[in-house]
Formats: C-alpha cells, sequence, structure tokens
C-alpha cells in the first residue's frame, strides 16, 4: 500500500502523454461528504452497520454483506484492471485501514489524499502522481458500472467515456428520473465525439438527434491532459471545482478530445439511504473476488 500526497505542478502537455490501446489504472474518487447519505429517511430500513456508516457520509463503505466498494473493485478486475487508487481525505481513516489490512491477490490498491473537499476536479489532482503519463479511468465510489463498460474504456484506445441512454438508465437501475436532472447532459457529434457536457442542466429535452438522450455517470478513461484542466478550471456556482467543468474547459480551450461509447444499461447509484435495500437486492449473488 502507499499513499500519495497531492500534487499541483503543471501536467505534461497532452502530446507527451504515455499512451496505450489497453489500460490497467484505474482512480475512484471517494472523497465525497456524503451530504445526500448522511441526510435522515425514515423510510429507509438500514442494519446497525448500514446506519453507522450512512451517519459517516462514507457511501463507498455501506455495508452489503461486505464494503460496497468491494463490489465495485472486484468488477475492475474483472474487466483486466490492476492498480487501483482511491482518493479520500486526510479523516478517512476507516478506508485506508480496511484496504491495507485486505489481501487482494488481483488488484492493487494505493490511496491518495485530497486534503480538503474542494470539488471533483481537484480530487482528481491529487491522484496525478498516480496516473504519471498513462491513461487512466475515473469513476466515482458510490456507483456500481457494469463490467462491460469498464472493458469498453480498457480498450478504447483514447480518452472518452460512456454515455449511458436516459430512459434506460431509469428503467434498469431503478433511478427516480427527478434525479437524473442531477447528472450531465451529453451533447455528441455524428462522429461520436463529445462535443459539449452540461452539468446538472435546468431541464433535459425530451429527445435528442435520432429520439435518445445521453448523459454521464461520472466514468471517463482520461489522458494526461485532464490535469491541465482540472489546474485552470475555476470554481462552479457551488464553490468547487467540478470535473464535468473542467472537462468542458478541455473541449473548448485546451484541444481534448473524448470518444463517446453508447450504452443501454443501468447502473446502480447509492446517493441516498433509500438507495441502500435496492443496491443490497441488485447485488445478492454477485461474487466478489480482489
Amino acid at each position: 500500500m502507499s499513499t500519495a500526497k497531492q500534487d499541483r505542478r503543471s501536467s505534461s502537455p497532452c502530446n507527451d502523454r504515455g499512451s496505450s490501446a489497453e489500460i490497467r489504472k484505474a482512480v475512484i474518487l471517494a472523497r465525497g461528504l456524503g451530504k445526500r447519505m448522511r441526510s435522515p429517511d425514515a423510510t429507509a430500513q438500514l442494519a446497525t452497520d448500514q446506519m453507522r456508516a450512512a451517519d459517516a457520509g462514507m457511501k463507498a463503505m455501506i455495508p452489503i454483506g461486505r464494503p460496497f466498494l468491494d463490489y465495485v473493485l472486484s468488477t475492475l478486475a474483472d474487466a483486466g484492471f490492476s492498480q487501483v487508487c482511491l482518493v479520500v481525505g486526510p479523516e478517512h481513516t476507516t478506508i485506508r485501514e480496511y484496504y491495507q489490512s485486505v489481501s487482494a491477490r488481483r488488484i492493487e490498491i494505493s490511496f491518495a489524499i485530497q486534503e480538503e473537499p474542494l470539488g471533483t476536479a481537484n480530487a482528481l489532482l491529487a491522484a496525478k502522481p498516480f496516473a504519471g503519463r498513462e491513461e487512466f479511468l475515473a469513476l466515482n465510489s458510490d456507483n456500481y458500472y457494469p463490467v462491460e463498460v469498464f472493458r469498453a474504456l480498457r480498450t478504447l484506445g483514447e480518452p472518452g467515456l460512456p454515455a449511458f441512454e436516459r430512459e434506460t438508465l431509469v428503467r434498469e437501475s431503478e433511478i427516480p428520473r427527478e434525479r437524473v436532472l442531477r447528472y450531465a447532459l451529453l451533447q455528441i457529434s455524428p462522429a461520436g465525439y463529445l462535443e459539449k457536457i452540461v452539468e446538472k442542466p435546468d431541464e433535459m429535452p425530451e429527445t435528442a438527434g435520432d429520439g435518445e438522450v445521453f448523459i454521464s455517470m461520472n466514468c471517463w478513461r482520461f489522458d494526461a491532459g485532464i490535469f491541465r484542466a482540472c489546474e485552470t478550471v475555476g470554481r462552479s456556482a457551488r464553490g468547487e471545482y467540478e470535473l464535468p467543468e473542467a472537462v468542458q474547459l478541455g473541449l473548448s480551450s485546451l484541444g481534448l478530445r473524448f470518444k463517446t461509447v453508447p450504452f443501454h444499461t443501468g447502473v446502480l447509484d447509492l446517493s441516498h439511504r433509500s438507495d441502500i435495500a435496492q443496491v443490497a437486492r441488485r447485488l445478492a449473488g454477485v461474487k466478489v473476488e480482489l
């Protein structure tokens, strides 16, 4: 196990990066404060250990037989990833102690510390030493993505992201339709490249292009160019450095390109206490092997 402190030095130029058709590194953003998870919900029936983790806002450590993050890590290993960096806060000793004690055969786990909760773009900068000049996957710690999503990005051969079709996502993930407004809306070129990303749009269009609307679930394949975008982006209206806004800055000003991979599938979202029982039901019987 290793711990990497945040590195704010300028990143290498995009054309000076290490590039590979298949990637092996993944960064999991686990620094969030979990405000929605900490909010009381009298309708959620939680076990004592689940309640304790929810009260702490530690979504990744919500026990579903074992910590939720174990399922994510196991799926990454299934997809061929062998190195993972967890971006956590200095106070997240529970996460570090747990994964420092776990015997992982298929995947190597290290840590990067985001000293303050300043948003997802700032969190990604903490993993810059881990990524080095290699392309890597970046994802949330509170989403369970299908293995085929990880496999597609690992072999994509260039920076990109899965584009989830809205209606399928709502239906197969059992995500409330109103929650989709929190997700970023994607505008995609005829060639399949991202043209624009709109974080938390005021309203979602009924249809787009061929009748389908695609959104982001904050899962990306990045190269070193994203670090320059994260260092350059300003604070959002929420006062944070947001990863979707850094991506948009990269698109509009830094020459970054992202290939989209359309998916008609669900993603499990563990944001609220009311999600825990549903996620537990959907993960029942899933084999975990680290």
